[in-house]
């Protein structure tokens, strides 16, 4: 580990990390990749990507624009390691993964301020998204040590005992989004090394610096011979194996499609935009074999019906429609509200949204300048469509500061208004009212994408009857983002194919074959 890279590992404060960036050269940091468990150069050391801090807009970190070659070497590492990683037992596996949530647990603030910073997202939601990250590492080792199976007799003229086996598919492109690095990023990289597989995980290149410190957790607990584990549990030996799991940085174009091009990776969990999913599955057509999860984006109705407490529902909608500047692509970024209660719903939403949803208090900037300028863009129109701006305004054309946008709720827009229909992933919501449950349930489908969806309402039967209608993966009825992680997590239509969660990771991570034995 390098000296910055330890110094790095001990700022738990924003104080902290602003007096470490202060005290730098040029006050910022730059990463390097992480191949066969070591620290890296790219091969291109003139070739950067800058990444800024959302809410100065001041340089924050160089990221390698690693090339082919950088690529090539960390997929070789991969592959040359599988063959042996495959082969180690569950406990083993388990008893690393364990680890690995340990050292995250005891170093969690140093996460959460790396995070928040890097994002942009307020200090809180970071320590939220941190306990996830360690939440997947738990997870995935205790369900790889209960999987089941079955094995069945087959009587007839050859009597022949049949059952299912599963082994790792081989080496995984993890390729994550900017709006919750760590936790999205954990979230393919446990289960990967969890059932066998080896990895070579790619962040975005506009939030780096976190998956940059993962990395040096993992290097910590490698170069250990002998630990114990906090909580007070003693493993004999946690030892991940050079190659097992790799980082590189890079832009999607460069690194990206180089790496779910390589005919030595075997399987892709992809999660972000639709245009970038699309563009994987063009790369990979040809590799008809190659494991494809793709996770994309999604443009969630939240239905609204008229026998709601306003009181609970509100907050739901809220919190759907602006937790995390809005940057989740689970938000309920169209409100549907039943027309009985429209007025009530909207007035009282509006104060709710004002009072508890303040810039640079409760809510961050979005994450860089490019985003800033899209959802600006997405304003502009509504305003060329005479939408009512009920909150928020359009904001400056160049900011100086940081990429701050106001909490925005639209009204008066038409459905086929692209502010209705594309994914915006920023803190704008748009609200419209209807009135039967039919129409609801049609508005609510009226959208390429089918991801998430958000249903309030005090009617049980109508949970079900409009809950199992609705074109959307996830489904919450009155609560939102609450994660199982056994249960199924993706989407339909547009906003991709697959399904990741328990049972379903493993679908992805490993090939399963039938065996009959006579």
């Amino acid at each position: 580990m390098t000296a910055i890279s330890e110094q790095m590992w001990e700022l738990d404060t924003v104080e902290g990390v602003r007096d470490f960036l202060s005290s730098l050269p040029d006050n910022h940091i730059r990463l390097q990749n992480f191949i066969g468990n070591d620290f890296a150069q790219h091969s291109d050391p003139d070739n950067w990507i800058e990444s800024f801090n959302p809410r100065t807009g001041n340089l924050l970190a160089k990221v390698p624009q690693s090339n082919a070659s950088d690529v090539s070497r960390a997929v070789e590492a991969a592959s040359q390691a599988f063959p042996s990683w495959s082969k180690t037992s569950r406990q083993e596996r388990s008893d690393i993964l364990l680890r690995i949530a340990a050292i995250i647990h005891e170093k969690k603030e140093v996460f959460a301020v790396w995070e928040s910073l890097d994002q942009g997202k307020t200090l809180a939601r970071a320590r939220v998204e941190v306990e996830r990250a360690i939440s997947n590492f738990r997870y995935f080792a205790t369900y790889i040590l209960h999987e089941e199976g079955s094995a069945r007799f087959v009587d007839g003229q050859i009597s022949t005992l049949t059952y299912e086996h599963r082994s790792p598919v081989g080496v995984f492109a993890l390729i994550s989004p900017w709006n919750m690095p760590l936790y999205l990023l954990t979230w393919k990289i446990a289960p990967c090394i969890a059932f066998g597989c080896t990895g070579v995980a790619k962040p975005s290149e506009v939030t780096s610096v976190t998956a940059f410190c993962k990395e040096l957790f993992i290097q910590i607990q490698v170069k250990s011979t002998h630990s114990s584990l906090v909580l007070g549990e003693v493993f004999r030996q946690a030892k991940l194996p050079a190659g097992v799991m790799n980082l590189i940085f890079g832009d999607g174009p460069g690194a990206g499609s180089t790496l779910v091009r390589s005919p030595l990776v075997r399987g892709v969990s992809f999660t972000g935009g639709i245009r970038t999913g699309i563009t994987i599955r063009r790369d990979t057509v040809e590799d008809i074999g190659k494991h494809l999860s793709l996770e994309l984006g999604g443009k969630n109705p939240t239905l609204v019906f008229d026998d709601v407490d306003l009181d609970q529902a509100i907050p739901i909608a809220a919190q759907a429609a602006f937790e995390n500047s809005g940057q989740i692509c689970l938000c309920g970024s169209r409100i549907y509200v039943h027309r009985a209660i429209y007025d009530r719903f909207v007035s009282a939403f509006v104060d709710y949204v004002k009072k508890n949803y303040r810039c640079g208090e409760t809510v961050g900037p979005v994450v860089s300048l490019a985003h800033y300028d899209k959802i600006r863009s997405y304003l502009l129109q509504a305003q060329s469509e005479k939408a009512t701006f009920l909150t928020g305004e359009i904001p400056v054309e160049i900011p100086t500061g940081g990429y701050w946008i106001e909490p925005t709720v639209l009204g008066d827009l038409g459905t086929e208004s692209i502010v209705m229909r594309e994914e915006i992933f920023g803190p704008v919501v748009t609200i419209a009212p209807f009135d039967t449950e039919h129409e609801a349930i049609r508005l609510a489908n009226d959208n390429p994408n089918g991801l998430a969806s958000i249903l309030l309402t005090r009617d049980g039967s109508r949970m079900r009857r409009v809950g199992e209608q609705i074109d959307a993966g996830l489904v919450w009825v009155n609560c939102w983002l609450v994660r199982e992680l056994g249960t199924a997590f993706g989407g339909m239509k547009a906003s991709g194919t697959g399904r990741e969660g328990g049972a379903h990771s493993r679908d992805v991570f490993t090939n399963l074959r039938t065996l009959h034995i006579r």
